[in-house]
């Protein structure tokens, strides 16, 4: 065992506390697997990521470093958050990146670009894997773990970027805050929850705050279902299936985290074909870890 840099970051939130917590190792060469999952489970947080060189492939197309993320049960090939709070870590460390302005990360998908823009940090929204609408009774299900009537649901699709998130879109934002779903109903399945903000029926209308949508997400967890604080590989899902079925502007704001006492925000803008999915990150913890 060896003592090597780490950070505690608060994603998706400029007030820390408020966002999701990530655990960054900043050097995990050398360490196993089976290290890496041990030390993730030790953190009880939702996601641990190790940072490491890029592969010699990454590096030939760019990639500035190379990063596993894991959840407690296993690895994932991609997930938002980790992204975002893993390059924060990285360039509050000392971290370089070839192009100015643009961190090239490598990760299970492959390459994902992350752009900073003043305080913030954005990544590309890797393509769908699976996307179009769900099956019939798989909403009817998703209705039924929600408590919600089938009619409630006014639009549902895929949003599989690596998480096999299936998403519906409620009537309002009041509905999906006022959820209490059904782990027993829900068991495997992660679920993704939308409802605007803003006045209904009008495509991307924000309330006060500027916000446009309320989200949740819910997945298998230790003890049945779980609920994320703010999720990245969820917002990126939806935003590319909002904008694409013409249910949302090219630019909005999302909330979410708001029923677990947090304020998480996330920024979605459409350039060109690319969707960038993006806020702020901060050090709540800074040290090293035996590992």
């Amino acid at each position: 065992m060896t003592l090597r840099p780490f950070q505690q970051v608060d994603v998706f939130t400029e007030t820390p506390y408020r966002g999701n917590p990530l655990a960054v190792v900043l050097d995990g060469t050398g360490l196993s697997t089976e290290d890496m999952q041990q030390f993730t489970r030790w953190t009880n947080l939702s996601e641990a990521t190790f940072v490491l060189p890029p592969t010699p492939e990454g590096r030939a197309a760019g990639a500035d470093y190379r990063v596993r993320i894991f959840y407690p049960a296993g690895e994932l090939p991609f997930a938002g958050h980790p992204t975002l709070g893993t390059c924060h870590a990285w360039l509050r460390a000392g971290g370089q990146p070839q192009r100015p302005g643009q961190v090239v990360q490598e990760c299970g998908v492959g390459l994902v670009a992350i752009r900073q823009q003043d305080a913030q940090l954005a990544f590309a929204a890797p393509p769908l894997r699976r996307s179009g609408p769900l099956p019939e009774a798989d909403v009817a299900l998703i209705a039924r773990g929600l408590g919600v009537a089938r009619a409630d649901i006014v639009q549902h699709a895929w949003c599989d970027n690596g998480p096999g998130w299936r998403a519906v879109l409620l009537r309002s934002a009041e509905q999906v805050r006022a959820l209490r779903p059904d782990a027993a109903v829900l068991a495997g399945l992660d679920i993704g929850v939308v409802g605007p903000r803003g006045k209904v029926g009008v495509v991307g209308a924000a309330d006060a705050e500027g916000i446009a949508f309320e989200v949740r997400a819910f997945f298998p967890g230790n003890n049945g279902l779980a609920e994320d604080p703010v999720t990245g590989s969820l917002n990126a899902g939806l935003a590319q299936w909002l904008i694409g079925a013409g249910l949302a502007p090219r630019q909005y704001v999302a909330a979410q985290g708001t029923c677990l006492g947090r304020a998480g925000r996330v920024h979605v803008q459409q350039e060109g074909d690319t969707i960038w999915v993006g806020g702020q990150s901060v050090t709540c913890m800074q040290g090293e870890v035996r590992l």
